[in-house]
């Protein structure tokens, strides 16, 4: 029986059994075995893209892992394999930018984490991203890739750091400037149920969190 690798989608022969019986084959192309089917869930095929779609609609993690049978201990792992993978997308020049700040809390709700985040205010793309306290180290890990991106205009809202971190011709705290991005914020909100305001669910690691929020964003 011939079947077709679950990696490269190359041709498999046949390479021995496991302790089970099972038959077990090898890729020609990658070298990698693997069964025509297996009885533990998370070997299965397209298992990586119905954890994008349950993280993306704001499934939490036992949710997920009791949709997909799977431990949580596994659905882990595959989140942040996923998020390894995935590139940042690249950031065009003399765009206009909008920025904002979003509180949430990890492991307990008195250690309060700020999302930074960036909107290119045409496309409405999601350019950049970063987690951490609400200080200028953290601003300025978004800001610097805009000014690197030669930003023709950046909005904020009128928080004092912005003041020091961009240059005054650059920047702008214009009355409805940030409005996609706070628009951006309700949606995330709604969409993340880690982010909802009054909700016993919140991540209990910061890795998870940014492993989330990078599948969620540029997936």
């Amino acid at each position: 029986m011939k079947i077709k690798c679950n990696f490269y989608n190359g041709k498999c022969i046949k390479n021995g059994f496991q302790s089970n019986g099972n038959q077990c084959y090898k890729c020609c192309v990658c070298q990698k075995r693997q069964q025509i089917d297996y009885k533990y869930n998370a070997y299965k095929r397209n298992i990586n893209q119905e954890i994008v779609l349950f993280t993306k609609e704001g499934l939490g993690i036992r949710s997920t892992a009791r949709i997909l049978k799977i431990s949580t201990t596994t659905l882990l792992k595959r989140i942040i394999s996923i998020a390894r993978n995935i590139t940042k997308p690249i950031i065009s020049k003399g765009k206009m930018y909008e920025v904002d700040e979003l509180c949430t809390y990890i492991r307990h709700k008195k250690n309060y984490i700020w999302l930074v985040y960036a909107l290119e205010k045409n496309s409405k793309t999601l350019v950049r991203f970063n987690v951490g306290k609400r200080t200028n180290k953290t601003l300025n890990y978004v800001l610097e890739t805009l000014k690197l991106s030669e930003a023709k205009k950046i909005f904020t809202d009128r928080l004092k750091n912005y003041r020091y971190l961009i240059d005054e011709k650059m920047h702008s705290i214009k009355r409805l400037g940030t409005n996609h991005i706070e628009r951006k914020n309700l949606t995330l909100r709604t969409h993340l149920k880690r982010l909802n305001r009054r909700t016993i669910c919140f991540s209990k690691s910061l890795v998870i969190f940014m492993a989330v929020l990078k599948i969620y964003f540029w997936i």
